[in-house]
C-alpha cells in the first residue's frame, strides 16, 4: 500500500483497509483509495461513537460503507424500531430517513437521536399530513386508521396502529376480524395490493391514500418478461411498494427483510431485487456466492448520509441535527407503534 498522509497510525489503516474490503467493499468495486478513505472514517467514527456513548442503526438501503463500516445494527424499519427499543446507548445516531429518526425518539424519549442528513426525508411521509388523516377520519368514522411505518410522527399519533411492509398482510387480517372496513395510508400501490392479497374491495372495506414512493414507482412491469428471456431460471423479487403489474409479475414480493430471507432459503440460478440499490449491494456482500441481476434505482433520500456526515454529528453532536418531538405528540404516536408490536408478535 502506497504512502498517504494521515492521522491514523499506518497499521491501523491497513487493519482497517482490510477489514472493509474483507466485509465485501472490495467486492462492489471499492478500489484502494476510496477504502483508505473510508478506513479513515470508520476508525474515527468507532472512536466517537466509544466517547460518546452512542449506537448507529442503519437500514439496509444505506451506503455500503456506512452499513459495512459503522453500523451496529442493519435491517428494515421494523427491526430497527426493535434493535432502538432496547438499546442502552445514551445517543442514537439513525442511518436512515427523517421519520426512522423520529420512531427511534419515540420510542426513547429519554435519549438523544440524531439524524445526520437533514434533507434525508421521504416521498411516502411528504404525501400526508396529521390534518389529512383527521379529515380522513371525520369522513369515515369509528374505522382504524392504519399507517404505514413510513410516515412522520405526527401522522403516527394520528393513527390506530403502525406497520410495516412485512407485517401489513398479518395486521390487516388480525384488523378485520373485529372491523369490516380499514383506512390505510398513505402508499396507494402498497394499499391496493393488500387489497388484492386479502380479497378486500377498494373504497368499501379498504379505504386508501394517493402517496408513492419514488423510488418504487418507477418500476416497469414490462421489463420483467425481457429480463426473464436474457436469464432463464432468474428469481425476482419486489418490495411490496411496487406497482400492482409488477407485483404480478414477479415470484416474490414482501419487504427488505423477507427478501433477504427468501435469497437465503432458496437456490435459482440469479436474483433480481427490484427495490432500492442499498438492499442488492447488502446482498453481494451476505451472499457473494450467488448471482445478482441488477434492477434497481437510487434513493436521493436515503443516500443522502454519508461516513463524513456521520462522523460529523458525533463530532460536535449539533442541535439543528437531534430530533426533538413534543412530549404529548410521541406518548399518542407510541400507542400505535406498540399496537403494531403487539399485532405483529401475538
Amino acid at each position: 500500500m502506497k504512502a498517504r498522509a494521515s492521522a491514523v497510525p499506518a497499521k491501523a489503516l491497513a487493519e482497517e483497509v482490510d477489514r472493509l474490503s474483507a466485509a465485501g467493499l472490495g467486492a462492489l468495486g471499492y478500489g484502494e483509495a476510496e477504502l483508505e478513505r473510508c478506513a479513515e472514517l470508520t476508525l474515527r467514527i468507532h472512536r466517537l461513537k466509544a466517547e460518546r456513548h452512542a449506537v448507529i442503526p442503519a437500514h439496509v438501503y444505506q451506503r455500503a460503507e456506512v452499513l459495512k463500516g459503522v453500523a451496529d445494527h442493519t435491517g428494515d424499519s421494523y427491526k430497527l424500531a426493535k434493535d432502538c427499543l432496547g438499546t442502552r446507548a445514551k445517543r442514537i445516531v439513525f442511518c436512515g430517513v427523517r421519520f426512522m429518526a423520529e420512531t427511534a425518539k419515540i420510542l426513547n424519549p429519554g435519549k438523544e437521536v440524531y439524524l445526520p442528513a437533514l434533507d434525508s426525508g421521504c416521498s411516502l411521509a411528504d404525501a400526508i399530513t396529521a390534518a389529512d388523516v383527521r379529515r380522513l377520519k371525520a369522513r369515515h368514522p369509528g374505522l382504524p386508521v392504519v399507517s404505514y411505518i413510513n410516515t412522520t410522527a405526527e401522522v403516527k399519533a394520528e393513527s390506530d396502529v403502525i406497520v410495516t411492509s412485512a407485517n401489513a398482510p398479518r395486521i390487516l387480517r388480525r384488523l378485520y376480524e373485529t372491523h369490516r372496513a380499514l383506512i390505510f395510508l398513505p402508499d396507494e400501490w402498497m394499499g391496493r395490493n393488500l387489497a388484492r392479497e386479502l380479497g378486500k374491495r377498494i373504497g368499501s372495506e379498504l379505504i386508501l391514500w394517493r402517496g408513492k414512493c419514488i423510488v418504487h414507482e418507477s418500476f416497469d412491469a414490462s421489463s420483467v418478461a425481457i429480463y426473464r428471456r436474457m436469464y432463464p431460471g432468474l428469481n425476482i423479487l419486489a418490495h411490496a411498494e411496487c406497482s400492482p403489474a409488477m407485483v404480478k409479475a414477479v415470484d416474490f414480493t414482501g419487504g427488505t427483510g423477507d427478501m433477504m430471507r427468501y435469497v437465503e432459503r432458496t437456490s435459482a440460478s440469479a436474483y433480481m431485487l427490484v427495490t432500492e440499490c442499498g438492499l442488492g449491494d447488502l446482498a453481494r456482500t451476505r451472499f457473494p456466492r450467488k448471482t445478482f441481476v441488477p434492477m434497481c434505482r437510487l434513493c436521493p433520500y436515503m443516500k443522502a448520509t454519508d461516513l463524513a456526515r456521520i462522523a460529523d454529528v458525533l463530532e460536535r453532536l449539533p442541535a439543528s441535527h437531534r430530533v426533538e418531538l413534543d412530549r404529548g405528540l410521541m406518548d399518542r404516536a407510541r400507542r400505535s407503534l406498540e399496537r403494531m408490536f403487539e399485532l405483529a408478535e401475538a
